[in-house]
């Protein structure tokens, strides 16, 4: 996310580019007053000569270097395909299913996700007693994947945001489990500077320290 603290923390290195996968302007801008965190991140940007470029949708939706791909490398799937491609495509749309080298009990597949993803807290509906080796996974949002997830044989879904009755739709047709959306895409910082890094190697990069999740567990 491209928060004040790390428009910041660009300036303090020295760097007139932020590269975030989240677009901060969702609305069109009438005013600067300065009165929400959406102001005052764009007016200091400006005041500080910071570009602020989001790559979102793209990042989310392209098969070999991805928001998804980087969570399935993260939780060891191996084999895997997008989860809704896009008319036309193969390589390209929401989500990727892909397998576990072996099946994994349920219970144990919960823990490696909850370690491997780096969350304080798993949400996940009953477990159904099968071992779990086909595994859907969306960064973010992705309850609108559930129902390809399940066409997908999918043991597993991996996703975030998902509402109470949302939840109810499992049935018992698979387990989902709902990580947090920050928690889904925390690794998309390093997947960018991998990117960047590669195309542009005389660029002078950084991953930014800030944790910009403004949901906190007690």
């Amino acid at each position: 996310d491209s928060t004040e603290s790390v428009v910041q923390e660009a300036v303090e290195k020295g760097c007139n580019l932020v590269v975030a996968h989240h677009p901060i302007v969702f609305r069109g801008l009438k005013r600067f007053n300065g009165n929400n965190y959406v102001e005052r991140t764009v007016m200091y940007a400006i005041r500080q000569g910071v570009a602020l470029y989001a790559i979102h949708t793209n990042l989310d939706n392209v098969h070999a270097s991805g928001v998804n791909s980087r969570i399935a490398r993260q939780l060891g799937l191996a084999d895997t395909r997008v989860l809704a491609p896009t008319r036309g495509t193969l390589d390209v749309g929401a989500g990727l299913v892909g397998h576990l080298s072996e099946p994994m009990d349920e219970q144990a597949f919960l823990m490696h996700v909850k370690q491997q993803m780096q969350t304080d807290c798993v949400r996940h509906t009953a477990l159904r007693g099968r071992p779990v080796h086909t595994v859907a996974v969306c960064g973010g949002s992705g309850s609108f994947l559930l129902a390809d997830a399940k066409r997908a044989g999918a043991d597993a879904f991996i996703s975030a945001d998902f509402k109470y009755h949302e939840f109810f739709d499992a049935e018992t047709d698979l387990i989902i489990a709902d990580i947090g959306h920050y928690e889904s895409e925390q690794f998309t910082i390093s997947l960018l500077f991998d990117i960047i890094s590669e195309k542009f190697p005389n660029f002078a990069l950084h991953c930014t320290t800030q944790n910009t999740n403004p949901v906190q567990y007690l």
